[in-house]
Parts: structure tokens; C-alpha cells; sequence
């Protein structure tokens, strides 16, 4: 039963970190260099237009559950770390947790609500705008990246579990 279990959230947070570094990837790679070559009022509404319409759709079940999955699997990695892929468990969780969720937690989602509390059509508006883009997107570089490591490392508990 366990062991179903940890295969089970291996293989979800594989899919999920898939998800996710995609998504992530998309905004780093041309989204956010798109938003930002449209102009800050346009930018903005864009912006804050996704980060309305994605606290509901669903994204926000997988998340969720993958960032309750990752640490899930980061403390099964610590309490049994004799057991096969138990390491790569474990660095995959903590590196997904800390580098997805709280970084967005603690770095994106401070952005947006700034970002969404502002007005483009003024001065200050349009500098919070040109710090958003820089800041926002680099710690999203990392949220990408959190989330590609993430996934190999849970492939590789996958393979060492087989």
C-alpha cells in the first residue's frame, strides 16, 4: 500500500512538475517579453487579467496538489532514506517546494498584488510596471527551473523504484 502510494505521488508530481515547467517556461521564454513591448497599460491589463482568471481555472488544483505532493514526497525521502529513489524523493521535493511554491508565494504573488493596485496611466504606475517585468520574470526563471529539476529527480525515484 505504501509503496502504491509513493509510486502514485512520484508519478503525479512528475506530470504536475511537467505542467508547471511549462507554463513557467512560456511566460520566461515570450510572454513576458511580449507584455512588456505592447506598452505599460496594455502590459498590465494582460497581466492582470491572467491573474485573475487563473486563481480560478485550473491550475489551482495542481498547484496545490503538486506543492502538497513535492513535500509529501520530500518527507517520505527524509523519514526513509534507505529506501530506493528515497534521495532523489527528497531533493526533488524540497527543490520543488522551495523553488515553486514558496518562491511564488513569497515573491510572485507580492508582484502581482502590487502590480494589480496600481495604475499604469501615471509615472509611478509605469516604473512599477518596468521593476515587475525584470523582477517578476527572474524570480519565474526560477520557478521553471525548480520545476524542471523537480521532475527529473522524481523521474529518476521512478527508475530507481523500478
Amino acid at each position: 500500500m505504501a509503496d502504491s502510494l509513493i509510486t502514485a505521488l512520484l508519478w503525479f508530481s512528475v506530470v504536475a512538475c511537467g505542467l508547471l515547467a511549462g507554463l513557467y517556461f512560456a511566460f520566461s521564454a515570450f510572454a513576458m517579453t511580449a507584455f512588456a513591448r505592447i506598452g505599460a497599460s496594455a502590459g498590465v491589463a494582460a497581466m492582470n487579467s491572467i491573474n485573475r482568471v487563473i486563481r480560478r481555472s485550473l491550475f489551482m488544483p495542481l498547484f496545490v496538489g503538486s506543492s502538497l505532493s513535492s513535500l509529501a514526497l520530500a518527507i517520505i525521502g527524509a523519514l526513509y532514506p534507505g529506501e530506493r529513489g528515497a534521495c532523489a524523493a527528497l531533493a526533488g521535493g524540497a527543490i520543488y517546494f522551495i523553488g515553486m511554491f514558496v518562491v511564488t508565494m513569497g515573491f510572485n504573488v507580492p508582484r502581482n498584488n502590487a502590480l494589480d493596485a496600481s495604475d499604469p496611466a501615471t509615472a509611478a504606475g509605469q516604473a512599477l510596471w518596468a521593476r515587475y517585468v525584470k523582477e517578476w520574470t527572474g524570480w519565474n526563471h526560477v520557478r521553471t527551473l525548480a520545476s524542471t529539476v523537480a521532475l527529473i529527480l522524481f523521474v529518476i525515484a521512478l527508475i530507481q523504484r523500478a
